[in-house]
């Protein structure tokens, strides 16, 4: 294949025609918001699936196994972008890896949606995760490309796109919520559609709408570069292959043992990819530079997703299990709460968007914009932390705390991570382009990983102190990272 440079991709992508932004927008929105349906739906009730007791249709695990588990799904989900990033930089590009992405989550949700045991379980976790390490970074990564790097609408186009993302993921809880009542299974067979539906959409609209955006393999792999690197996954999958075979039965390899490995790979694997792309002669002094600067962007990241992701651990055993879910003649189910982090940025995402557009050279600089993004997820910690001062730890708590804890949340994501998504494109080294979106997703595997730990210290008896300590320690870095955002700024080498 020919190789294209940025303009030529720009050009081929017809400009206009959603909502005054170029009509790949389109395409790219509407995959991800099904995508996302399908995502948000399963984990909206699979944290309950997995310590409902069997008699109730779950798997009966531990609570505090099911939440480390979740949270480890969830780091193993974004870690596995690195290796569709690279994929799509070295062998097939962004669109086929998005398609592939999406085929093997489609796969991962219908065997959740069959009635089985912790083995299928397993099965589907597998599925899910290399899903969606093709698919998550590589779609975001082409939102990049169909933007020239000094497009205005650029931020704004982000906005857009995150705010589709959180479309799919209001309105699946709500609908997987109300099915779980009846099985579990059913409503993890409505996710195996949403993905069905995102996979057409992408596949019938993509040639008109996206031009050359994802077709060009940035960084091929030489003839004898596809030899080692393919030998080398061979052995590793051979290697890895016999080691469980023998850990699992030995008691080696269990539940806890995983999760301990998970979580040091989660901090062992971007700190490794930071010095690959540092050290690559591939990278100019310029991008280097970039590098240097993205770190204090990313160790931010992790702190504000470490918050925000415990919206599907503690704050959904919260939900379940310390809060009054009848409310006004209703019975709350304990999975809508998943509803209201999107249903905010769906809400707030577009005033957001006018505002930096509206700011324009005026807006805050990136880093102080994730600063303020750190600072609002502690305060929201903080307000949980309200209701047991306040009645103390026995009583159930009015829904109203934590609707206003996931409402404070959410300002600050929208000041964080659709700006974290442009700013990674902008910063990226030309060479390592969706491999860097790879790596912002992997701020997430970070606090994931973090949270598995993090989860095991939460308790009625420990709730303050647990929402307190975390809350406060997110507030004391969003004050530093404000502090030093002029020398950040420097670093980055003219990207505003």
């Amino acid at each position: 294949m020919s190789e294209y440079t940025k303009e030529q991709i720009v050009e081929s992508v017809p400009q206009k025609g959603f909502f005054g932004h170029p009509k790949g927008l389109f395409t790219l929105f509407f995959t991800e918001f099904w995508e996302r349906f399908s995502y948000y739906g399963m984990r909206a009730i699979l944290v309950f699936y997995m310590y409902y007791e069997v008699s109730k249709g779950g798997l009966g695990l531990s609570e505090e196994l099911a939440l480390s588990v979740m949270s480890i799904y969830g780091s193993l989900v974004y870690m596995s972008g690195i290796i569709g990033g690279w994929l799509a930089d070295r062998v097939f590009g962004t669109s086929r890896a998005v398609f592939f992405g999406g085929v093997f989550i489609m796969l991962g949700h219908i065997a959740l949606a069959i009635p089985g045991n912790v083995a299928l379980f397993l099965l589907s976790m597998v599925l899910i995760v290399i899903g969606t390490g093709l698919l998550k970074p590589n779609v975001s990564s082409i939102v990049g490309d169909i933007y020239s790097m000094d497009d205005n609408r650029r931020d704004a186009g982000f906005s857009i796109f995150y705010m589709g993302i959180n479309m799919g993921a209001f309105i699946s809880p709500l609908i997987v919520g109300e099915l779980m009542k009846t099985s579990f299974h059913l409503g993890f067979g409505v996710a195996a559609i949403g993905m069905f539906i995102g996979l057409v959409i992408f596949v019938a609209t993509k040639k008109k709408n996206l031009g050359l955006a994802g077709l060009q393999v940035k960084n091929p792999l030489s003839a004898n570069e596809k030899k080692r690197i393919f030998t080398i996954f061979a052995v590793v999958a051979i290697v890895i292959g016999i080691f469980v075979a023998i850990a699992i039965p030995k008691g080696w390899l269990t539940f806890d043992s995983f999760i301990a490995i998970v979580g040091i790979l989660g901090f062992l694997i971007p700190a490794a990819y930071f010095i690959v792309m540092y050290r690559s002669p591939k990278t100019n002094d310029v991008e280097r530079s970039r590098i240097l600067a993205y770190i204090p962007l990313f160790l931010a990241s992790v702190m504000f997703w470490a918050i925000q992701e415990q919206g599907s651990t503690i704050l959904a055993l919260y939900a379940d299990k310390r809060t009054n879910l009848d409310f006004m003649g209703f019975h709350i189910s304990p999975a809508w709460f998943q509803s209201l982090n999107p249903l905010f940025i769906i809400t707030f995402a577009p005033i957001f968007a006018w505002l930096w557009v509206k700011l324009g050279n005026r807006q805050p600089s990136i880093p102080q914009k994730f600063s303020l993004g750190i600072l609002f997820a502690g305060i929201s910690f903080i307000v949980i932390l309200l209701p047991a001062y306040f009645g103390g730890t026995d009583a159930l708590v009015n829904p109203l705390w934590l609707v206003l804890s996931i409402f404070t949340v959410v300002i600050g994501e929208l000041c964080l991570s659709p700006v974290g998504l442009s700013a990674t494109t902008k910063l990226a080294p030309a060479a390592f382009s969706a491999q860097t979106m790879s790596l912002w997703f992997l701020s997430n595997a970070a606090a994931q990983a973090l949270n598995a730990q993090l989860v095991k210290l939460y308790s009625p008896e420990t709730e303050m102190m647990y929402f307190g300590v975390i809350g406060g320690v997110a507030i004391g870095l969003s004050i530093l990272l404000f502090a030093i955002s002029p020398i950040i700024q420097r670093f980055m080498r003219g990207v505003h």
